[in-house]
């Protein structure tokens, strides 16, 4: 079996998360896993929730607008606004829910996504940075860690039938 490293760690003094996940797949196809509309959608929601893409632009000062939506059609909506991005190596971007309307519920969290290929895998590290403890343990409650482990599973299913 292909043993891939998994870690999350929550650090409540550095009101951070930090997650490092390790895929069998090369560095340009986990790349565009996480900066293109059309194979974000296929996964960033743990199962039976789907993501839907309203407006997808990834760019310095660029946005996603999108919802999670349930199996009963709720819609959650989540906005990013890109601040950096170094192509095939590093990404970051300010995370906040949101209204239909995009109207950003704040205070939101600051996501750096950092992706290296060593050996045939690419790891892809994430760290998430919250102005707000409050807001982090709250994150932390609804079961965000489960959620995102389940999603990245997802996205390991995807990579392996692509």
């Amino acid at each position: 079996m292909n043993h891939l490293l998994f870690d999350f760690t929550v650090d409540k003094a550095a009101k951070s998360v930090f997650i490092t996940r390790e895929f069998a797949a090369d560095l340009s196809l986990v790349w565009d896993a996480f900066t293109k509309q059309e194979i974000l959608d296929q996964w960033w929601a743990p199962k039976p929730w789907t993501s839907k893409t309203k407006v997808m632009d990834f760019t310095v000062g660029g946005k996603r607008f999108y919802a999670m939506v349930s199996p009963e059609g709720h819609m959650t909506w989540s906005l990013q606004k890109y601040t950096s991005i170094t192509p095939k190596t590093n990404f970051k971007y300010l995370s906040a829910f949101a209204d239909a309307d995009e109207n950003p519920n704040l205070p939101g969290s600051d996501w750096d996504y950092s992706f290296g290929e060593e050996n045939g895998k690419t790891k892809v590290s994430i760290v998430i940075y919250n102005d707000s403890l409050e807001r982090m343990e709250k994150m932390i409650e609804m079961g965000f860690k489960e959620g995102f482990t389940a999603t990245l599973d997802e996205l390991d299913h995807l990579l392996a039938s692509l």
